[in-house]
């Protein structure tokens, strides 16, 4: 049964024996009613407890127990019914504060490949992905996702493999070249040969991943918790002392009334939920209480490449033209040929030229897999491969992106693009530094090379590419336990495993992917890398917050246990007493809500 399902019958058997106490002066009838639903929240209460301690973990449930039941031996029935009346309330603030978001990945298997067209004889039949056999000829059409892993057979064209590698670069593949599923065919229709089932696909193995992470959760001990036990104990001494002094049983249930550990209860969730919502406040998702508690913790923090330490926005590098030609000019002709187009290097190009006025592009054609051919200002422009543009040139293809430029079949020179670093990522990791953060790292599906290049940048300690999905998640499982908890920063349909077996997994959600979104912990809503230092400097705040208050109930608690044990404190007036404890302990919590400013080194 849910918690707040047992706050609300805990309620409703309240009124019903106040009814009865004071309605219908059946007081028997009150007791007995309050003492059959304590005995059953007991006995549940018992029944969890002993799972719990056969997972290997350990709670304040003990305590809780113990105090219904003295006070129902001793027929302190409404002390009793206050304390249930707290505890499944404060389970029911847990629930909410620490309940996991939901991690099935809806909108990974939405966008999953649906369907496939299947070459039969000069017929395309349209067919059920999980229909596609291996050795069955597929056409896969511009625009549509490749449905199975296979190679080319037929035709070339640049394929976005962003959603399972993380580089937004388009890949060119060509005859005999294999495609995996879940790639984007960029330009052209091409013919493949189906290698792997669907199920056994690359698109698919991302799926898996995330639920076998998502089965395998980190494991992690509670703020209350962590009290708990010496807390327990130390109860259990002073009540024991004071029956054993006194010889009255209702002397060991006064003590345990007082030292009835709502505070440890309510107090760390209150304070984690009011760090939730001033996440929410700062542009920031924070999914579970536990998160808050981890974050502030953190020991390493590792990031993807693509959209989250680069824009993952290709823009113009260099401009170099051939003698006779200049930037101007070649950026001019390159923009005007290209203003039409789709193609993500195009719109680069059209981008970067501004608000240079273009000309007009007449007698536009594409060649297939090799560009484009126009007429600029009455000049005949290529804009493509080196190949295509200037098949007789001594110019070496370039080991980076690039577009090559030739105007009256002659060659003038190319563009070249890079995926700009984030301007806030430096001052980023130099905060995670500060911050207490020992090891960050770089998990990349990109080249090593230009890995190597950015993370000299910015500062990353470790740098390890051409990741797939299953490396990274290999890597984040090798740290040692001194660099944990880890935080995972991702922002793609392939960062989603990665952001699911980290201890924290952050996911950049303003122009990542929802797939990544939903497997994170913790969703950054505004394109800005920051907001994780922000995350983390709340987080830390939200632990001190929590920790006091906690500390502040054990310490009330404790003085009533030692007044309580003197026999001056009545069941039912420590019961009420109590709430007081409650009610100071959660107003100290609630002071995580505050927005206080980071320390120096935090800001912007």
């Amino acid at each position: 049964m849910r918690h707040y399902y047992k706050l609300i019958l805990t309620l409703s058997v309240g009124i019903i024996a106040l009814v009865l106490q004071f309605g219908a002066d059946q007081a028997s009838l009150a007791q007995l009613i309050i003492t059959v639903w304590g005995s059953v929240m007991a006995l549940s209460m018992l029944i969890e407890m002993i799972k719990t301690l056969r997972s290997g973990k350990y709670g304040v449930d003990l305590l809780a127990i113990t105090a219904i039941v003295a006070t129902l031996a001793v027929s302190e029935y409404w002390a009793g019914l206050v304390v249930l009346i707290m505890l499944t309330g404060g389970d029911s603030l847990e629930d909410y504060a620490a309940k996991r978001a939901n991690t099935e990945l809806k909108a990974l298997l939405d966008n999953s490949p649906q369907g496939a067209h299947r070459l039969t004889g000069d017929q395309l039949v349209d067919i059920g992905v999980d229909e596609a056999r291996i050795g069955d000829q597929l056409v896969v059409k511009p625009g549509e996702l490749v449905p199975v892993d296979g190679h080319l057979i037929n035709g070339s064209a640049l394929f976005d493999e962003s959603s399972l590698t993380g580089e937004s670069k388009p890949v060119e593949k060509n005859v005999g070249d294999d495609v995996m599923s879940g790639a984007v065919n960029g330009d052209n229709a091409v013919t493949m040969v189906v290698d792997k089932l669907a199920s056994d696909s690359q698109y698919q193995q991302l799926v898996k991943l995330v639920k076998e992470s998502e089965a395998q959760p980190a494991k992690f001990v509670r703020l209350a918790d962590r009290y708990a036990v010496p807390f327990t104990l130390v109860a259990y001494v002073i009540a024991g002392i004071a029956w054993a002094l006194s010889g009255d049983p209702h002397r060991f249930a006064e003590v345990l009334v007082v030292a009835s550990p709502c505070p440890l209860i309510l107090a760390a969730p209150v304070a984690l939920v009011s760090g939730m919502s001033r996440t929410s406040r700062n542009g920031i998702v924070v999914k579970t209480g536990n998160v808050l508690e981890k974050l502030a913790t953190a020991k390493s923090a590792a990031f993807d490449k693509t959209g989250t330490i680069t824009s993952g926005q290709l823009t113009v590098n260099r401009i170099v033209p051939q003698k006779g030609f200049t930037a101007e000019q070649l950026l001019h002709l390159a923009a005007s040929a290209e203003q039409n187009s789709g193609h993500i290097l195009a719109r680069s190009i059209v981008k970067y030229a501004g608000d240079h006025q273009l000309s007009r592009a007449q007698d536009l054609s594409e060649v297939t897999g090799k560009g484009i051919v126009a007429t600029i200002d009455q000049q005949r422009v290529k804009v493509g491969k080196l190949k295509f543009v200037a098949p007789h040139t001594l110019h070496h293809p370039l080991a980076q992106t690039a577009i090559y430029v030739g105007v009256n079949d002659q060659y003038a020179g190319y563009i070249t693009f890079t995926d700009l670093i984030r301007p806030e990522a430096a001052q980023t990791l130099r905060a995670l530094h500060q911050a207490g953060v020992q090891n960050v790292l770089m998990l990349t599906g990109d080249q090593r090379a230009i890995a190597d290049r950015i993370a000299k940048k910015v500062g990353i300690d470790t740098v390890a590419a051409d990741l797939l999905p299953a490396d990274k998640i290999n890597r984040l499982k090798a740290l040692p336990a001194e660099q944990r908890p880890v935080i995972m920063v991702g922002d793609g349909v392939n960062d989603a495993p990665s952001l699911a077996i980290a201890d924290v997994g952050i996911a950049m959600g303003a122009h990542g992917s929802t797939a990544a979104s939903e497997s994170a912990d913790v969703v950054i809503l505004k394109d800005d890398l920051s907001r994780v230092v922000t995350a983390m400097y709340i987080a830390k705040d939200t632990m001190r917050v929590a920790k006091q208050s906690v500390w502040i109930g054990i310490a009330i608690c404790t003085i009533l246990m030692l007044i309580a044990s003197t026999g001056i404190i009545p069941a039912l007036f420590g019961a009420m007493l109590q709430e007081v404890v409650d009610t100071v302990s959660i107003l100290w919590a609630l002071r995580a809500l505050r927005d206080r400013p980071a320390p120096a080194p935090l800001t912007n």
